[in-house]
């Protein structure tokens, strides 16, 4: 089998050890032949990198692995570049959250004004991104899952439409692992339909492999107890926010039995349980930066001092390999079934055709082929016209510089109560992102 080469971009993530190591348990399925994190925070990655390099050098030496912050060095001959970058990093997050909370509206990491403020700062890094891998690499392909997603992939729709990047999130595929253990199956065994936006999505079948319907099964059991499992809570260790988010989706399907929903929805459906249900001044932010960060950060240190793995370890990101299997559809041609954000084009037939959906594609060595969803009920197509406005609107606010359509955007969304709070977070959020954000005018 051919060995491919990867360059990792947003090294210094918390998420990178975690990939890394689950791409070491797949090297019977995806051959590496060389591993590159690049990161523009040389300080951060350094961290991570001098960990990694010491578990790359016991458990698969014949890998060729370095980190650096030299675009050349990084993307040349490369053909897989993964991106999961966060521009700002956590401290950026944190005021995404807080400073919406501050007027009465919910803070979160992708919706709402958050996610808003959030893809603004991302556009930028990811066109750079990708031109500076088109420079070095052009065959490259970037397996993409940098949030906001959504945002995200509707600029590089708009601003770099015939690159190749795909656009991927992890979360259709938690809540379809969720509905395996409901079920007693493994999500490799189940074969769905789904249609949506990124983080704004509905299940309408679950099969199993004799092509046995098991949605109602999981209905029953998600208007019951939402998502929520005991073998997440034991095995996963969910942090108490994310245990909310689980259990809440057992009043989102209420509106709408004949679907299972993405969790996400609570934020647009139930903005007033989240702000009720949010500490101004600890957010989920925190709750990563006292946790996930701290203990990423210090495996990789204690790895550093020991100068070995042994006894020491980064936790295997199971839940990530679907970006092996993406890579691998595109590298072997294997006609994978995999939920992606694409130009809808018809996939959904009621909707329209340059809005970028999430639905089940087909991958090949050509990329994806979307499947046919069919027509959607008034209901979630009209959440879901009102949401991808809202995310046109960002980007056409970006490339335009436009004051005006970011405030529309604001105003649109339907996590926002009134075009005056959408003036009042917008100045806010415009002084706070005086580094990143284009001026707007």
């Amino acid at each position: 089998m051919k060995k491919y080469s990867i360059v990792i971009a947003g090294g210094g993530s918390t998420y990178t050890p975690g990939i890394v190591m689950m791409m070491l348990e797949n090297l019977d399925r995806f051959p590496i032949r060389s591993l590159t994190l690049y990161d523009n925070d040389a300080e951060r990655q350094a961290i991570l990198g001098q960990a990694l390099a010491i578990v790359l050098k016991e458990q698969a030496p014949e890998i060729k692995f370095t980190f650096t912050s030299d675009p050349k060095e990084a993307f040349t001959d490369v053909d897989f570049c993964m991106a999961h970058i966060r521009t700002g990093k956590y401290k950026m997050r944190e005021l995404d959250e807080k400073i919406p909370l501050k007027h009465g509206v919910l803070g979160q990491e992708t919706c709402g004004p958050g996610g808003i403020a959030y893809g603004v700062r991302s556009i930028r890094d990811i066109i750079q991104l990708i031109d500076i891998m088109e420079k070095y690499s052009p065959n490259c392909w970037m397996l993409n899952y940098s949030n906001p997603a959504s945002i995200v992939a509707e600029a590089c729709r708009v601003l770099r439409p015939k690159s190749k990047v795909l656009n991927i999130c992890d979360m259709p595929i938690g809540t379809t692992r969720r509905m395996s253990q409901i079920v007693g199956l493994t999500p490799k065994e189940l074969t769905v339909r789904y249609f949506g936006l990124n983080h704004f999505g509905w299940w309408t079948s679950v099969k199993d492999p004799s092509g046995k319907e098991l949605l109602p099964q999981i209905r029953d059991y998600v208007s019951k107890n939402g998502y929520l499992t005991q073998i997440e809570i034991d095995t996963q260790h969910t942090d108490p926010s994310w245990q909310d988010t689980h259990r809440k989706a057992k009043d989102i399907i209420a509106i709408d039995p004949n679907y299972l929903p993405n969790t996400y929805l609570k934020y647009y459906l139930y903005p007033d349980y989240v702000v009720e249900h949010s500490n101004p001044e600890f957010t989920r932010a925190n709750e990563v930066m006292n946790g996930r960060e701290k203990n990423v950060f210090s495996a990789a240190k204690a790895i550093i001092a020991a100068g070995t793995n042994a006894g020491q370890s980064f936790h295997i990101d199971s839940h990530a390999s679907f970006i092996v299997d993406l890579a691998r559809a595109i590298a072997y041609n294997t006609g994978e079934r995999m939920l992606l954000i694409i130009e809808n084009n018809g996939a959904i037939a009621n909707f329209r055709d340059d809005a970028m959906v999430e639905v089940p594609c087909i991958v090949g060595s050509g990329g994806p082929e979307p499947l046919c969803q069919g027509k959607i009920p008034n209901f979630q197509k009209g959440l879901m016209e009102e949401q991808v406005a809202v995310e046109k609107l960002v980007v056409e606010a970006y490339i335009e510089k436009s004051y005006l359509k970011m405030w529309q955007a604001l105003s649109l969304s339907k996590t926002v109560p009134s075009a005056s709070v959408a003036k009042a977070i917008l100045d806010d959020l415009i002084i706070a992102n005086k580094d990143y954000w284009p001026e707007l005018k």
